[in-house]
């Protein structure tokens, strides 16, 4: 499982200058440097898949980019599977999968050849790795590609390739970062259904969206995010009954108007 408490991070602006303010002002440790997530606290639990819901630049990426150790907090603290991500940062790596958005694949090798290269980085040897590639191929369906240079990949081949690489040390928590970006309605469903089955396998998956009938479609537990803050988070029907809204799109409107200041709504 994973937990997140009171996560915050910032980062400097393009070329590390002070924003300017109006009337000549400035004030340059404050303007300097902008606020991606401020205080996302939640929890993921085993068998269930959570959805970071929100639009491009809400502070999703870089809450999962803290999760899987990529970069540090400033404050607050988080695990993955007991983990604490700060002070146990292999541990974390060697529990969690992590597929990033539009996670590069190398074009050069085959599926199979992709995979194997990250079996053998997370310690497995490579009887170990040849068989548990066989397993992924079988998996994910990817047979009538395995073997073929990923030059040319669809959209949706690359990304089973890309979630392949992600489950190849065989992690119980699973990060997938906007998941079925850029994926056609066949292979989208087909996803889902993966997705489904890892989380009726036990698995904890976190996956990020700003796709609201994806969301409602497979989240157990959803936790809406706007300008790097959580405005709320429940299950869809929690969410529908305690904004009073009928479906997701509107409640999200709700939900994420409350976190701004009167003035600017």
């Amino acid at each position: 499982m994973i937990v997140a408490e009171d996560l915050h991070r910032s980062f400097k602006r393009p070329g590390g200058r002070a924003f300017r303010l109006p009337f000549g002002k400035s004030d340059a440790k404050a303007d300097s440097r902008v606020v991606a997530v401020n205080s996302v606290s939640f929890t993921a639990d085993d068998g269930r898949i959570t959805g970071l819901l929100g639009p491009n630049g809400a502070g999703k990426s870089t809450t999962l980019r803290m999760l899987a150790t990529l970069i540090r907090p400033e404050r607050g603290s988080a695990s993955v599977d007991g983990h604490d991500v700060t002070r146990d940062v292999l541990a974390v790596r060697q529990h969690l999968g992590f597929m990033p958005h539009n996670a590069g694949i190398y074009p050069r090798l085959s599926a199979r050849e992709n995979i194997h290269y990250y079996a053998r980085l997370c310690g497995l040897d490579k009887q170990q790795a040849e068989q548990r590639v066989g397993q992924l191929i079988e998996q994910l369906d990817m047979k009538g590609f395995a073997d073929r240079r990923a030059t040319g990949f669809s959209q949706g081949q690359k990304t089973k390739v890309a979630l392949a690489r992600a489950l190849a040390h065989q992690p119980q928590t699973i990060m997938l970062d906007e998941p079925t970006n850029g994926l056609d309605v066949m292979a989208t469903r087909g996803l889902r259904e993966i997705i489904r089955q890892l989380a009726a396998d036990g698995h904890c998956i976190v996956f990020s969206s700003h796709i609201m009938q994806e969301v409602a479609a497979l989240c157990d537990h959803i936790a809406i995010i706007s300008d790097g803050s959580i405005a709320m988070q429940d299950s869809l029907a929690g969410i529908l009954e305690r904004t009073g809204e009928n479906d997701l799109e509107d409640a999200f409107v709700k939900a994420t108007l409350s976190l701004q200041p009167e003035t600017d709504r």
